[in-house]
Formats: C-alpha cells, structure tokens, sequence
C-alpha cells in the first residue's frame, strides 16, 4: 500500500492524499489549492499526480472548498466513482460547490474586462455552475459511526470531528494480502467548547494516522473570550459609527458570530446594531444547519428550545441580492457586516474591502485562519499596502483579529487528540494542512510526548506502508 501526499503538503491548502492498494486507487479530499493567483490557477487546473478516470472513489473529510472545492475539476475530467461523505458534508457540498463555480465565473468576467481593454488573453474559469452539478450525483451520504464496506477490502466510519457542521475524521481498515491495516485521517480537527458543534470525537485505534497541523505550534485563546472582544469591537463602533467588515468563511464561523451577537443582544451586553449576512451562500448554509441539529452540541439544542430560531434576531439582515449589497457602500454606521471568503481571497468581501478599507474610522474584524500569500493573511499582518482586484489600496481601518472561535484544534488540543493512541501500536503520524514552522513545534512535541515516528511530507512524495 502507498500513500501519496498531492495537497495540503507542507502548506495548509488543496487537501489531497492518494492511497494505492493491491486492487484499488482513491483519494482522501480533493480541495482546491488558495494562494497566489497564478500559482493555485495552475495547481487546480492540472491533476498532475494521478488520472482522474484511474481514481475508484474519494473519501471526503468536510465540505470546506479547501478540501472539497476541487471535486467538480475530478468529475469533468473523468472521474466516474462515488464521493463518500457524511449526510450533512453532502447537504452543504450540493450548495458551496455551485457557489465556487459562480465565484470563478463572476470574478474571471470581472478580471477579463480589464483584460480584454489592455489586449490580454481572456481567463476561463476553472469549472463551471454545470461542471458543480454534474459532481452532486457522484455523492454517497453516510451516518457517523457506521461502518461502511464501500469496496472489497476496505471499510469506512465517520466519526464527528467537531470542525464545521458534517465534519468527520475517517477511520479506514483495509485488508490486504490477508493483513488489515487501520488508518486515521483527522481532515480537520475542531476543538472541544465551541459553540454550535459536539465536540470531535476520538476513532478506534490505528497503525498510521494522518493529522492535520495547521496551529501545531500555537495556542488559542479561550472561546468565551470571543464575547468579549465582540462586545468590544462593538462599543468601539458605537463610539466611532464605524462599519465593522468581517470576513468570515460562510460554513461555521459566519453562524457562529450570528449566535454569539444573538447572546450578546438578549442579555443586553451591547447596544443592538444592524447587522447584514452579505453572503448567498451563508443563506443557504444557515438553512442547512437548521436541518441538522443531530450535529448539535447541547448548549445549542438548549438555546434553541428557548428561541425559535438562533440564526435569526431583530436587525439582522441576510442578503441575497447585488443591489442589497451595493446598498451597503452608502450607509452610515454603526453596523456590521458578515461576507466570505473568509481570507479574502473571492466573494463580496473583495467589494466591501475595497469599499472600506482605508477609511480610518472603519474595522475589520478577523475571526478565522488566512493562508501564507492570501489577502486575509496580509491584511492580519498589517500591511500598509494591500491589492484588490489588481488596485493598491492603503489599509487604513483598525484590523481586530479574533481566533478564540477558530475552528482548528490548537496545539494542546492536537497533542490531546494523538495522546490518546496507543504509542506502541501506532506506525507513523503524517502531519499535513500546517505550515512548516508549525509542524515542526508539533513533531517536536509528539516525539517528546513518546511517538516514535513523525513525518512531515513534502508535495508528491510517497509513502510505502
């Protein structure tokens, strides 16, 4: 058996590892690669590692684009297998991936406008509305701690992983030559307290566990500090009439701000401002989740037993329409707005960054992990200088970085997670989805803690196991 590790590599982006065996090929997650524009244009377009048409079937970790966006690009080029899943990562997929191909349409013809005035070649998006449907036949949604025979020799279960609403960490057993071998795959692991979700779950034992490391040198704040820092953030906004621009991925952490606001207003914690979901796809999303509350912690049941509906309060406003969103250039704050993506890199966000960015009175709230290379990452940073649809603007508003509701597991969380396999049994752990300087303080902390061997692969190198 062979694993190849094709994404999310030494990087924390286009989740993708290709498992061999004797009689058959699959992938763990097809996501789309996010970073600098040519360079990720080029790596989503091209599969350069494998065959679509070889490939049986792909075991799909969570629905984030990251991990899940690059499965329109495997069916147009030939890909006939299933997509297993949990039933909510299926729910969420049928609407996030036509909302990618609609992202990739809108902004290649916003781009080839200028294009086409300077005499340049014209973009081609890198799959279509069509190409996003075609995929959702491919789907197979599975229950959370059944265990699936979903080719011969090989066995599947879905335990919660407690990232975004469907997530699951895999557990595989596979049987080759008589001989099974148990393999773990985290996607990505949430952290235990968050609001909304259960907390991850941990999976029976494994030989080999392939662990996701993208905070594995850092620690979180405590999630109910994200309170406070929204009442802050907001009495600020009040005082200054602020707009308070934040960009927030439209799958988790856009309904985890709205139930947090919700608190805050019930209990009178902040004076109440308007407050504008300025995302299609966060629509639809928060509709899912109504849908799902067997992925419910009981914090959250709770809450909604006392109120009809937590994604909804007085001055919230989810916003659908262009118009509706222009609308917001001209208004007078204090008010909020919540758009994706949550790096900055597509979406209405791009607008609104443009539209605000270099008033001083304005902030922009950071509430989720950005990539190396994104606009979100360089905005965290603090660059003064910053472009947007090819223009400089200067970053003049107050940037206000939040990850107490990060959904990523932090370094004590990810060193609890492993701790609990049995070390004497346990083969090899693969760290993927981190930058290197924080797999290198999480290998450093696994081999102390008693792990014999940890690897930290580069894009396309294989693994005989």
């Amino acid at each position: 058996m062979e694993i190849k590790f094709i994404g999310a590599a030494r990087t924390v982006t286009g989740s993708m590892h290709l498992i061999k065996t004797n009689s058959t090929t699959f992938l763990l997650d097809c996501g789309i690669y996010q970073g600098k524009r040519k360079e990720a244009f080029e790596i989503n377009r091209n599969f350069d590692h494998f065959d679509p048409k070889e490939i049986d079937f792909v075991v799909l970790s969570h629905a984030h684009i990251d991990h899940a966006g690059n499965i329109p690009s495997l069916v147009k080029k030939g890909f006939k297998g299933k997509i297993f899943s949990t039933m909510a990562t299926r729910d969420l997929c049928s609407i996030m991936l036509q909302d990618s191909a609609y992202i990739q349409e809108k902004d290649v013809e916003f781009v080839n406008k200028k294009r086409k005035k300077n005499g340049q070649n014209l973009f081609e998006p890198l799959y279509t509305q069509q190409d996003a449907l075609n995929s959702l036949d491919n789907f197979v949604g599975l229950d959370y701690r059944k265990e699936y025979e979903i080719s011969p020799g090989i066995k599947l279960q879905f335990f919660d992983a407690g990232h975004i609403l469907g997530s699951a960490i895999t557990h595989l057993t596979i049987k080759e030559n008589g001989k099974e071998t148990f393999i773990g795959f985290s996607g990505d692991l949430g952290r235990p307290h968050l609001p909304i979700l259960k907390d991850p779950e941990q999976i029976p034992g494994v030989d080999y566990f392939i662990c996701e490391s993208t905070y594995g040198g850092k620690e979180h704040d405590n999630p109910q500090n994200a309170e406070a820092t929204l009442i802050n953030v907001i009495k600020i906004a009040v005082e200054k009439k602020s707009k308070i621009i934040v960009p927030a991925f439209s799958v988790g952490r856009t309904q985890e701000i709205v139930i947090a606001l919700h608190k805050i207003f019930e209990d009178n914690k902040a004076a109440r401002i308007p407050v504008f979901v300025d995302s299609p796809l966060a629509v639809n999303v928060t509709e899912i989740f109504r849908s799902h509350p067997e992925c419910f912690d009981s914090e959250t049941i709770s809450f909604i037993q006392k109120h009809e509906d937590p994604f909804g309060f007085s001055k919230l406003k989810y916003i659908t329409e262009v118009e509706d969103s222009k609308k917001l250039n001209t208004m007078e704050g204090p008010f909020m707005i919540i758009s994706s993506s949550g790096m900055c890199e597509a979406g209405r966000i791009l607008h609104h960054l443009a539209n605000g960015i270099e008033n001083p009175n304005n902030i922009i709230l950071m509430v989720g992990y950005a990539a190396e290379h994104t606009l979100g990452r360089k905005i965290i940073d603090g660059e003064k200088v910053v472009k947007i649809f090819g223009d400089e603007f200067n970053l003049n508003a107050s940037v206000v970085v939040m990850d107490s509701l990060s959904a990523h597991a932090d370094a004590s969380e990810l060193l609890d997670y492993c701790s609990s396999f049995d070390k004497n049994r346990l083969q090899n752990i693969f760290l993927v989805h981190g930058e290197l300087n924080q797999q290198e303080i999480f290998k450093d902390s696994l081999l102390q803690s008693g792990f014999k061997s940890i690897t930290i692969p580069q894009k396309g190198d294989e693994i005989k196991i």
